[in-house]
């Protein structure tokens, strides 16, 4: 019978990471801030995070740490929402990245040593939006306060990528209200 896995993310570390969430100006800085965070407290090879492209039906990652190149570039993640964490909402266990029918690029987890993953859904209100994917070389079993720990952290997550989101849309909008010929913004 194997050990319960000790706890390792406290009221400290998640206060901290909250606070960090609720406060960068700059996405892309939090997100290398997040997945580089995760490996250290957890000793895990590797962590993306992954936003779902709703249209291509695919994950396009934003940030990773601890992952080669080349392990990132093995082609596209596309996503069968019957099977993962995308379709489910649920926290997804993949406890041997070669023989999981889930896995698409097993030869590539192989190439780059990873034997097990926890997928993490990130979420806006009710609708997955991505996923937060923990990559180890053995396997990989955290306490179930962590998990719910990062989930909740994920969610968080979640409403930056949107708010992100609709920044940049609503920039675009007064760019091209700007653009617009003086006549035109006369009525």
């Amino acid at each position: 019978m194997s050990e319960k896995p000790e706890r390792k993310f406290y009221l400290k570390q998640f206060k901290a990471i909250s606070n960090a969430i609720a406060t960068y100006d700059d996405f892309n800085v939090l997100a290398d801030h997040l997945v580089e965070g995760v490996c250290r407290t957890f000793k895990v090879k590797g962590a993306s995070i992954m936003i779902l492209d709703e249209i291509e039906r695919q994950l396009f990652r934003v940030s990773s740490f601890g992952i080669s190149e080349a392990y990132l570039n093995k082609g596209p993640v596309f996503v069968d929402d019957k099977y993962c964490s995308l379709g489910t909402g649920l926290v997804e266990v993949v406890e041997d990245m070669q023989h999981d029918s889930r896995i698409q690029y097993p030869d590539a987890a192989a190439q780059e040593n990873i034997a097990s993953m926890i997928v993490i859904p990130i979420k806006y209100h009710q609708a997955v939006i991505g996923v937060m994917r923990i990559y180890h070389d053995e396997k990989l079993e955290l306490h179930e306060s962590d998990i719910d720990s990062l989930c909740v952290l994920s969610n968080q997550l979640g409403l930056v990528i949107q708010n992100n989101g609709l920044k940049n849309f609503v920039d675009h909008v007064k760019m091209a209200m700007d653009n617009l010929p003086p006549r035109i913004l006369r009525g």
